[in-house]
């Protein structure tokens, strides 16, 4: 690519990629102009160094996080969606979980900025204080981070022949257990012999996220919103 031709947006597009394929700390802007064909020197008229581009690839990546909220919907509805499409992004692009806890501080990101503004104003019409509120979109947030990197058995890139290996390593690993000490584990290890329903662990996963908050709003407000008491 010649580098009058280059833009900041294919920068970070290509840069994202490059993170997805061989892990955030493969991005380097030695790496990244090889990729695209120019010197380093090209890359610095758009990012003064690396904190900088890395900011930029969560700008790219959460823009997503707010854009289907609708703010005639019941406050569980805008969590709701606002966890999922985190999920969402987070499922599209493997680099970003690592990305996202390795920047020096994630509010200096525009969309995350967004993106908290409009969980802070979905939890306190739950009845939340702000401070409730920002500690709980942080749960959220680590959550979603902890339940894609937790994703059953082996990286979603993984091939099928790696996939089923992986679940039949690990089914030996938990049916070598003492049946007499770890009955259950010994147990759980027979649903290796079939592949996970990744979808439905993703629903569950987000259900389970959301239940604590929705019952915690509840016992405040009560069944309809109104103030308990």
């Amino acid at each position: 690519m010649a580098p009058e031709k280059l833009t900041r947006e294919a920068v970070v597009e290509q840069a994202l990629a490059l993170g997805d394929e061989e892990g955030v700390d493969a991005v380097t802007i030695r790496r990244l102009a090889g990729r695209l064909g120019v010197t380093p020197m090209a890359l610095y008229w758009h990012f003064k160094h690396k904190d900088e581009l890395m900011s930029a690839l969560a700008e790219h990546a959460m823009s997503g996080v707010t854009a289907e909220l609708s703010p005639g919907d019941p406050w569980r509805v805008r969590l709701r969606v606002m966890v999922e499409a985190a999920v969402r992004v987070l499922r599209d692009h493997p680099c970003l979980p690592d990305l996202l806890t390795k920047l020096p501080d994630k509010h200096d990101v525009d969309s995350f900025r967004r993106a908290t503004e409009a969980a802070l104003d979905v939890l306190s019409e739950a009845g939340f204080t702000l401070r409730e509120g920002f500690h709980i979109s942080s749960y959220l947030l680590n959550g979603a981070i902890a339940l894609v990197k937790g994703q059953p058995v082996c990286p979603s890139d993984a091939s099928d022949a790696e996939e089923a290996e992986a679940r039949r390593q690990a089914r030996l690993r938990m049916e070598s257990l003492p049946a007499g000490r770890f009955p259950r584990m010994v147990a759980y290890g027979a649903t290796y012999a079939e592949q996970p329903d990744i979808d439905r662990y993703y629903t569950f996963g987000v259900d389970l996220l959301l239940a604590g908050v929705e019952a915690m709003a509840e016992r405040r407000t009560g069944p309809s919103g109104e103030p308990a008491g």
